[in-house]
């Protein structure tokens, strides 16, 4: 009986999963002067759940003179299945940050990137 159900349980751990979509919206800034929107696709799922797309960042602060400046790029995260983390990686125009967050909604947390500016950033899951 034994030898029956092992295979089993293990076909179920490798079986795909349907891959889910999600939107991503947020906020980046002290005044929330970016505006954050993605598309991702789960790409991976076993102890957590990973996303990556396409990601445009608008800025949409009141000191804008010709019009909002806007940057693309791409975000991929990881949501862990134990403590809902989630840690993300933005790669905006060549700069790559990082983020991470706890679960909450919005996630709320630091993007830190490599010119040192670290700046709050508030994620929506959709």
């Amino acid at each position: 009986m034994k030898a029956l159900f092992l295979p089993i349980v293990l076909s179920a751990f490798a079986a795909p999963a349907s891959a889910q979509s999600l939107q991503v919206v947020g906020y980046a800034g002290v005044l929330g002067e970016w505006e954050l929107t993605a598309t991702v696709t789960e790409t991976s799922r076993l102890w957590a759940k990973e996303f990556s797309g396409p990601l445009s960042m608008k800025h949409v602060g009141i000191c804008t003179q010709d019009g909002p400046e806007e940057r693309t790029g791409e975000i991929r995260f990881r949501i862990s299945a134990l403590s809902s983390q989630l840690d993300a990686t933005l790669l905006v125009e060549g700069q790559q940050c990082t983020y991470s967050a706890r679960a909450a909604d919005p996630y709320s947390g630091v993007m830190a990137c490599p010119d040192g500016k670290a700046v709050p950033l508030k994620l929506w899951l959709k």
